[in-house]
């Protein structure tokens, strides 16, 4: 996955919203599953009339079923007349072709180094839940979880603060063979809104799968008062999944925002996220 186009391209960036609610995550599946990847490369290829050539996207962050995104970011690189020709009316070529839970709202020439997924110094998410009794709004049913109990908000942030900074998450990860869990856990803050709807706010440098989902789901036992304070922490320093700790649904969450550094940054940043990466005193593992 090179940082550059090759000769005779241009690597285009893409900024991009969706909601999940009926794709079967981002990435493209066997069996015809509807993806958002598959989605915008058919109208990518149907625009530009490449014929049987698909132009392969690269995406800040591989998002699951039924998660949205509000702040999606990715690049694919196109060949030099394609972008000539057809630069100035993609856009709204795009906007009539794509279908409506999924849109791209910018399409510009990366700057040199740039990698949508390699060159990101931080993603951040928003998991939305609500503990009104009555349930959710119906207008939000596919963007709030709803949890039947009461929950506590200065007790999941007091909980929430012992598990920022760099650590292994893999108590709170999927593993994936050959991937590394270790994250830097930048923030993790949740905060009522008048509505009533609470917001929790998860940005780190990346995320390993199911670990956003995994973490709302511990602060969720320790707000509804089943887990005090200090067991999240606990958690992370055991290193193991606690069968104690649910993924959350998906529909709650959504990718906000990708933070990039300056350009003259990009490559270096490219090129220390393909590091292997450790904590001290232990064997690293190549990024994922």
């Amino acid at each position: 996955m090179s940082d550059e186009a090759a000769p005779g391209h241009v690597r285009i960036r893409l900024d991009l919203s969706y909601d999940g609610s009926d794709f079967h995550g981002w990435a493209k599946q066997a069996g015809g599953k509807r993806t958002v990847q598959g989605e915008i490369e058919d109208a990518l290829r149907t625009v530009t009339r490449s014929g049987g050539v698909t132009y392969e996207l690269t995406v800040a962050g591989r998002t699951d079923a039924g998660v949205h995104a509000r702040g999606q970011v990715a690049h694919v690189d196109l060949p030099e007349s394609v972008w000539r020709e057809h630069h100035e009316k993609l856009l709204k070529r795009l906007a009539g072709r794509l279908p409506k839970d999924v849109r791209v709202w910018a399409l510009r020439e990366a700057p040199s180094g740039f990698n949508a997924r390699f060159s990101a110094v931080w993603r951040r998410y928003a998991y939305r839940v609500t503990d009104n009794p009555g349930g959710v709004d119906p207008l939000l049913r596919n963007h709030v979880l709803w949890h039947d109990w009461p929950l506590d908000v200065d007790a999941m942030n007091e909980a929430a603060r012992g598990l920022l900074g760099e650590h292994d998450f893999a108590a709170y990860c999927k593993k994936r063979e050959g991937a590394t869990t270790i994250r830097t856990l930048q923030e993790l803050s949740l905060l009522r809104g008048d509505d009533g709807i609470i917001t929790a706010t998860v940005r780190a440098d990346a995320f390993c799968h199911n670990m956003v989902r995994s973490l709302i789901g511990a602060l969720l036992f320790v707000g509804d008062g089943h887990r005090p304070a200090d067991w999240p922490g606990k958690v992370l320093a055991a290193g193991v999944r606690d069968s104690a700790v649910h993924v959350v649904r998906p529909h709650g969450l959504t990718l906000e925002e990708v933070g990039y550094p300056a350009d003259e940054l990009l490559a270096a940043r490219s090129k220390e996220a393909r590091n292997r990466r450790s904590l001290p005193g232990t064997s690293g593992c190549e990024t994922c």
